[in-house]
């Protein structure tokens, strides 16, 4: 029921790893989906921005109205939408990349793609199939046998992403489980761990490109 998204979808892919290899497709097909999604990331570095500048206030409010929660949500919806912003703001970036990251997803865990053999499934990183996961290279090779060591180095560079991305979090000690969003970032490290090489590759480089547009909207 996919294939009319999944067969255009494996059409260019196949046809990008034929002129540049599979893992820089796959790596340009990411960024060809960032710079697609580009405005919704300026949008959410705003809104961040945003709400850390009306962190203050929110306190000040929840403080305010700490046995009143009904009156506290009426005054912070106010608060945000005298500054042009939202609670739910900057969480759009983030939907829109969820359909790009579910075809990249099917596309290396599924053997036939419109009737037709994934010949996707037969294509490698460093001589790890694109379409492995973790536990089954550790269970083939052990953990640190040379296609378990890909997959750890690729948790490593999600981790520093993860940290720097931390980093760019400001701190909001007074907004309930703020420790908790600080956190968020690492459950890519957790996810990588569940998902095929080629969609962990997608993770790299679309968490990494979210942190560099944090980073720059922060300067």
């Amino acid at each position: 029921m996919f294939d009319f998204v999944l067969s255009p979808a494996y059409d260019l892919l196949t046809a990008l790893t034929g002129l540049t290899g599979a893992t820089l497709a796959i790596i340009l097909l990411t960024v060809g989906v960032r710079l697609l999604l580009l405005p919704l990331g300026l949008r959410q570095a705003r809104a961040q921005r945003a709400k850390a500048r009306l962190a203050p206030d929110v306190a000040k409010l929840r403080k305010k109205f700490a046995r009143d929660p009904q009156r506290f949500q009426r005054e912070l919806g106010a608060l945000y939408a005298r500054e042009g912003t939202s609670m739910f703001a900057g969480f759009g970036a983030g939907l829109a990349q969820l359909p790009f990251f579910l075809v990249m997803y099917r596309l290396f865990v599924s053997a036939t793609i419109a009737g037709q053999p994934n010949l996707l499934l037969a294509q490698s990183t460093l001589g790890v199939p694109l379409g492995e996961h973790f536990g089954a290279v550790v269970a083939h090779s052990g953990l640190f046998g040379v296609p378990s060591l890909i997959f750890l180095g690729l948790f490593v560079l999600l981790a520093l992403v993860a940290w720097q991305s931390t980093r760019l979090i400001p701190e909001m000690p007074d907004v309930p489980m703020s420790r908790l969003f600080r956190l968020l970032p690492y459950g890519s490290v957790i996810a990588a761990g569940f998902l095929p090489l080629a969609a962990g590759i997608y993770l790299v480089i679309s968490t990494a490109w979210t942190t560099a547009e944090r980073s720059l909207r922060t300067v």
